[in-house]
């Protein structure tokens, strides 16, 4: 069987749930996309101190987060100034090492949605100060805290990420791509795990292929074929099917990447040569040849380091949010280079907020933060919700500085599915707890 045809039929019978693990037909569908959009989260591992990084300029609203963040306070006119079409008659700037972003936002393709966080339903200071609201498990706990962001989980166990979910659900009308909807660049997430879809990772050159039957290997091309010949012969057993099937799609995925990554011109766009810059670089390159892949939609997980800033703070966010904001803004404009800047979507999360007071060096873990969304398709040059006031015992902080969230992760989440095509009838399957919020869409995509 030739490549494209396995693949094809790979993928039909993952969407019948009778490869690629345990599930079920999903019970609704949309109809079948014509058209092409890819979602692409980076993920800030550690827990980005999103108060640091956007900042109330006007006079009253400075002295606040002055007086809270002490020794980590930004000076005022350092601020790099941004201008929003909506306003909460505050000013408010972008650190000074955040250039790229605040390009981005002054552009049009960048949209701030302040103060998410993971909530189980709408939740007061004093709702949670007695005790008389739901709240998410093991809060201000890193692998807790990403794991409701990449699940949203709830109090619920669950095994499947929201990207998964998404997979899922679309796999029907999805069958005839020949790479799976979810590709990561940061190896296996929670975010992108599924029941019956399997998700696809890369490296920064491409596809990871088998050592020993590289072309440069010794004997690679008679070990290949040797191993391929194993392959094909069909086994009693069904669990040593699964894993022939495994190997099979790996060695297929991996030629069909390579080879259309021999088809990219190099791109005109110069990414940072960073760890974040490499890996939006390789997701740049394969959307550049997405037609050989005969894709509709796409997911990719990335994941940027070094956010967790108990110590160093004033030393270390200074160049993290350089590397964001210019990674960030080249990724847009190589979108634009290739032709699908209206149709790719970034947006981050990370663990959780900072808390607003200093430890002397750094922050400690929070709950609400500011996140990212950019692209061509991102009601720009806003700020979504309600600013929280930065006051330490202030109105919007329940203990030790740590904010709480007037908007939560499930109502992001939502409204990113919805561009992506997901039906309002199955928003509840992608984002259990959206059903305790009144407003589902938070309104800052077309």
């Amino acid at each position: 069987m030739h490549r494209r045809d396995f693949l094809k039929l790979s993928a039909a019978l993952s969407a019948l749930g009778l490869i690629g693990g345990p599930g079920m037909i999903p019970a609704a569908r949309s109809a079948d996309f014509s058209d092409y959009k890819c979602l692409v989260n980076v993920f800030l591992l550690g827990g980005n101190d999103s108060f640091n990084m956007l900042v109330p300029r006007s006079d009253a609203e400075y002295s606040i987060y002055a007086a809270s963040r002490q020794n980590l306070a930004i000076p005022q006119g350092d601020l790099l100034p941004i201008s929003p079409l909506n306003s909460d008659g505050s000013l408010y700037g972008l650190h000074p090492m955040a250039s790229g972003l605040q390009s981005l936002f002054e552009t049009g393709d960048l949209a701030i949605v302040s103060n998410v966080g993971p909530l189980l339903e709408p939740t007061s200071k004093d709702d949670y100060l007695n005790g008389t609201t739901n709240l998410p498990p093991q809060l201000f706990s890193h692998n807790d805290q990403q794991n409701q962001w990449q699940s949203l989980r709830g109090t619920h166990s669950l095994s499947t990420g929201w990207a998964g979910r998404i997979a899922d659900l679309l796999a029907e009308d999805l069958s005839g791509q020949l790479l799976p909807t979810n590709i990561s660049t940061s190896g296996n997430s929670r975010f992108q795990a599924a029941e019956t879809s399997s998700p696809y990772t890369v490296n920064n050159n491409g596809a990871s292929s088998y050592a020993a039957f590289r072309r440069g290997a010794e004997f690679g091309v008679e070990r290949r074929a040797s191993f391929e010949q194993q392959l094909a012969n069909g086994y009693g057993n069904i669990h040593s099917r699964a894993l022939a099937e495994v190997h099979t799609r790996s060695l297929q995925y991996a030629d069909l990447v390579n080879e259309a990554l021999t088809l990219v011109p190099e791109l005109n766009t110069a990414f940072p040569d960073t760890r974040l810059g490499r890996r939006l670089r390789i997701v740049a390159r394969l959307l550049a040849v997405k037609d050989e892949f005969e894709v509709n939609r796409q997911i990719f997980y990335i994941t940027a380091i070094g956010f967790d800033t108990h110590d160093n703070q004033n030393q270390d966010q200074p160049n993290l949010l350089l590397d964001l904001g210019d990674c960030l803004q080249a990724f847009q404009t190589a979108m634009a280079e290739i032709g699908l800047e209206n149709q790719v979507t970034t947006f981050t999360q990370s663990d959780f907020g900072r808390n607003l007071t200093s430890n002397g060096d750094g922050t400690d873990h929070g709950w609400g933060a500011h996140q990212l969304v950019s692209g061509g398709a991102v009601m720009g040059r806003q700020i979504y919700g309600t600013m929280p006031v930065l006051e330490i015992d202030g109105p919007d902080d329940v203990a030790g500085g740590r904010v709480i969230p007037t908007q939560s992760a499930d109502q992001y989440a939502a409204t990113l599915a919805t561009w992506f095509g997901i039906p309002e009838s199955n928003l509840n399957e992608i984002a259990p707890s959206l059903p305790a919020f009144n407003l589902r869409n938070l309104g800052f995509m077309t």
